[in-house]
């Protein structure tokens, strides 16, 4: 796959949903992340994450959009570090594209999915900045107890690395009791080997606590962590695995 079929399979999604669009759902957030002790690769003691976040649900299919600006202050571990990083997702209904249910048992749809990668980053020591692009097929299913529950499977062209595999999976499952309303959400990410970098595999989850809701504004504000553990971090083989709890507020606009 190269960056012609990717854009050329984009516009076709994109030409496809213009016709009879309807917005089923939308949601806009930004989230602040501290951490608690040292990520791997970047290992600076105080790091603050601004997260923009959108994500919405159409008849044609869904899309998923967040921007990553990362400040990291300068310390005996390492220098200052500051970078923009960014993910754009959109799938395609195989329902809406062919007219068509394909849903069986607990799988509900199938998508054509493609996500775009990019990062400004521009310090040679450490790394640059990229543009990788991913397209492969994507599913949602109905779980018991679970708000969503999504697989995608990519061919991934890499810009600064040799084209891999990568498989994403994102969840939502909601506890309530009372006037407590809990989310647990996330994904993982694994990604194949290939010769110059190693497999890799990324899970992050988050639980936040709905505190809008004892104000009787729910789904305004929640709090709580996040967990990240990252086996080969950037393919990095041998990296020591990552295991990193930071404090979260996520608030939405």
């Amino acid at each position: 796959m190269n960056n012609k079929i990717f854009m050329l399979a984009v516009g076709a999604l994109m030409s496809l949903n213009a016709v009879n669009a309807e917005t089923l759902f939308s949601s806009n957030s930004l989230t602040y992340l501290k951490n608690t002790s040292d990520f791997e690769v970047l290992t600076n003691d105080d790091i603050n994450v601004f997260t923009l976040e959108h994500a919405s649900g159409h008849n044609w299919g869904d899309v998923f959009m967040f921007v990553d600006r990362i400040d990291a202050k300068a310390d005996n571990n390492a220098p200052r570090h500051k970078e923009t990083y960014g993910e754009l997702s959109a799938r395609l209904s195989f329902d809406y594209a062919f007219n068509h249910k394909v849903s069986y048992g607990p799988l509900n749809d199938l998508f054509i999915a493609a996500t775009w990668e990019h990062s400004t980053l521009s310090e040679p020591s450490f790394s640059k900045g990229f543009d990788n692009y991913l397209l492969g097929l994507g599913s949602s299913w109905t779980i018991p107890g679970f708000a969503y529950f999504g697989a995608n499977l990519y061919q991934v062209n890499n810009e600064l690395a040799d084209n891999d595999v990568q498989l994403t999976v994102t969840y939502g499952y909601p506890i309530n009791f009372g006037k407590h309303k809990l989310m647990i959400d996330g994904y993982f990410d694994w990604s194949s080997a290939a010769d110059d970098h190693a497999a890799d595999f990324h899970f992050n989850p988050q639980i936040r606590l709905d505190i809008g809701n004892y104000f009787g504004k729910p789904n305004a504000i929640t709090a709580g962590i996040e967990y990240s553990y990252w086996r080969n971090k950037f393919g990095i083989d041998g990296l020591d695995n990552e295991s990193v709890v930071s404090a979260i507020i996520k608030v939405y606009l």
